[in-house]
């Protein structure tokens, strides 16, 4: 991989990193714990803000996993092993790391786990 492709998936890492921060920040609200006053809120009302809520949690755990994954690419980057597979050592196809450039896997070994 040459030095071009190598900053051009660090700037879409960034990029990556800094949406997922927004959206962890403009979906805390949506995760805040819910009123159990039924005299404020119906029960369907409620079942269905705790829905939501767990919806909301979910989704930030997953953003959770995803920022570790990026923070853990740029950090490959630094070191110079970024587009090398973790498990084997081999080369990542340039394809799949513009699918996903947080994948610390080739084909081969992803289709293992």
């Amino acid at each position: 991989m040459n030095e071009q492709d190598l900053q051009k998936f660090k700037k879409l890492l960034l990029l990556q990193q800094q949406e997922l921060i927004d959206l962890t920040q403009t979906a805390k609200e949506s995760a805040a714990p819910v009123s159990l006053d039924q005299s404020s809120v119906g029960r369907l009302s409620r079942m269905d803000a705790m829905q939501s809520q767990a919806m909301a949690q979910e989704s930030g755990r997953r953003r959770a996993v995803q920022l570790t994954r990026i923070d853990a690419a740029l950090e490959r980057i630094e070191e110079g092993e970024y587009g090398y597979c973790a498990a084997c050592d081999e080369e990542i196809n340039i394809r799949r790391l513009q699918v996903d450039p947080a994948t610390p896997f080739c084909v081969a070994c992803a289709s293992k786990m």
